[in-house]
């Protein structure tokens, strides 16, 4: 019979789940009033393990709409009985679209946010019309046409440190203190089969950084923008209605590193 319940008098440990989910029906990673982000139903799931309200947290956000197959969130409770019981619990209290991959026993100083030391982000393209089941994931490019060469060059001008000031919006509140200086050591723009994909690797995003990133570099290979542009926009540190976002279905937080990736990532 699955065990459903913690034992309450144990001594809490630290547990790190890896997690993936289908980000269309959610209101991003994020706990919402509405009670219906990710995390609000990760957290709902483990009160019905455990018997008690249990606090996660996450590597970071991802906003409505975008997906994950590597996000990794920790928190803190007793289980006093195998690890493998614990993950099919969750496996069976999780809802639909939210699924826990990988369950690991850290020592107290593993923190999901502040441990993290990078993270990948795939934006996938679809050249074309999507299929119905693929098209939660991607975004049809339709009838339009890209240079993957000009994108490919684009793309470069990202590589480095830099204020994403451009391709970043304002949350409003206190992020207004946040620094916008990231460091970016990968964009790479490759076509699989009937897809073109944005790979993205750094230190750590702004709000909507990945997807402006896209949104720019779809728009030199269109043709709306000229290859130059990216780095004009980057030392404006202006945002401006030039740099649009790419829509949420498209992306995905593929990877969170815990140390730092090697040159081939």
């Amino acid at each position: 019979m699955l065990m459903t319940r913690g034992v309450p008098d144990g001594e809490p440990k630290r547990w790190s789940c890896l997690c993936a989910y289908d980000g269309t029906e959610f209101a991003g990673w994020q706990k919402q009033p509405n009670g219906h982000a990710v995390q609000d139903k990760i957290e709902e799931a483990l009160e019905k393990i455990f018997g008690s309200p249990v606090r996660t947290i996450g590597s970071g956000r991802t906003d409505a709409g975008v997906h994950a197959i590597g996000q990794v969130f920790h928190f803190d409770a007793p289980w006093m009985h195998p690890l493998q019981s614990l993950l099919q619990a969750m496996r069976t209290c999780f809802p639909t679209g939210i699924s826990p991959l990988e369950l690991k026993e850290e020592t107290n100083d593993f923190h999901a946010l502040l441990s993290a030391r990078g993270k990948r982000y795939r934006y996938r393209l679809f050249l074309g019309w999507a299929m119905p089941e693929a098209d939660r994931f991607v975004y049809s490019l339709k009838e339009k046409k890209v240079n993957l060469a000009a994108m490919q060059e684009a793309a470069k001008y990202f590589i480095g440190e830099h204020d994403f000031s451009a391709f970043s919006v304002s949350r409003g509140g206190d992020e207004k203190l946040e620094s916008k200086v990231r460091k970016v050591w990968k964009v790479e723009v490759l076509k699989e089969k009937e897809e073109v994909q944005v790979v993205v690797e750094g230190s750590g995003f702004l709000y909507k950084m990945v997807r402006s990133m896209v949104g720019a570099l779809l728009d030199v290979g269109m043709g709306k923008l000229k290859t130059e542009e990216i780095e004009i926009f980057l030392k404006s540190k202006i945002r401006t209605e030039r740099v649009v976002s790419a829509p949420a279905k498209g992306l995905c937080l593929e990877k969170v590193f815990y140390h730092l990736p090697n040159k081939k990532g």
